[in-house]
């Protein structure tokens, strides 16, 4: 089961961030969330303490770029596959810093790939 990091979960059953840690586990994939509030997605604990996770197979954002730099380190060492920029979170600089790292980083709606079913392999 591949595991996917969700920086940015939310509690809340409306925001985009939350509803992507529910389609992720109905697709099949482990959705890790990892948020400021404790609470859980239909039973998926959300973590508010960073995971050391191997084998990530992607990080999905949902944090503006303005709140991404403090988790710079963090993201790279962890040596996803993909990291995904959904709209909003867009930053040229960690895009490059993760290119640069040998990540695959892309600006998309994690939503709509799992909608569609083009969600990266």
């Amino acid at each position: 089961m591949k595991k996917v990091l969700v920086i940015g979960a939310s509690v809340k059953p409306t925001r985009y961030s939350n509803r992507v840690v529910r389609l992720l586990k109905q697709k099949g994939y482990q959705p890790i969330p990892f948020g400021i509030r404790e609470g859980d997605i239909e039973g998926i604990p959300i973590r508010t303490a960073l995971p050391e996770t191997e084998n990530l197979h992607a990080i999905s954002l949902y944090l503006n770029p303005n709140r991404q730099e403090a988790y710079y380190g963090y993201i790279l060492q962890q040596k996803p596959k993909y990291l995904i920029f959904n709209p909003g979170t867009e930053n040229p600089e960690l895009f490059m810093m993760a290119k640069n790292a040998g990540i695959k980083p892309m600006y998309a709606c994690n939503l709509a790939m799992l909608s569609i079913g083009n969600f990266p392999e």
